[in-house]
């Protein structure tokens, strides 16, 4: 359920984020969810990526400076309503949400939290028949 997010602290120059996906690429590391975050300077890259451990090894090796964040992934039906309803369990289980990114394509949308409590917030989640992803459903890449 804990997902491995990767946190690259970046310049915001021109080339910096193709230099980094081209590295993943040219490693066979898919990428399945990014979050771009930029003052005027610097940025962070957050990525959700198909083998963090590797990634991160490489990408450090590159002089790229990486670190692991655990994260969660939610999975709800994509109608009006269902992110409200898992944000209001978060709350009454007294969660703090840092930071979300989400996506949606047909049916299902999927959201990435940061929280002050991963484990807490996964069973408060699942109590309330909330689909809360594997980190292999995440991170699975078919070739």
């Amino acid at each position: 359920m804990i997902i491995k997010q990767l946190s690259i602290f970046i310049e915001n120059e021109t080339g910096r984020l193709a230099m980094v996906t081209q590295l993943l690429a040219s490693n066979n590391i898919n990428i399945s969810a990014l979050s771009v975050a930029d003052t005027k300077e610097f940025g962070i890259l957050r990525l959700i990526v198909s083998d963090p451990d590797k990634a991160v090894e490489m990408l450090r090796k590159e002089g790229v400076s990486v670190s692991l964040t655990n994260v969660m992934c939610l999975s709800v039906a994509h109608c009006p309503g269902t992110l409200a309803k898992a944000l209001k369990v978060l709350s009454e289980c007294r969660i703090s949400v840092e930071y979300m990114y989400a996506f949606a394509v047909g049916e299902k949308a999927s959201t990435i939290f940061k929280v002050n409590d991963i484990e807490k917030a996964i069973q408060c989640l699942e109590k309330s028949n909330l689909e809360v992803l594997k980190a292999e459903e995440v991170y699975k890449f078919n070739k």
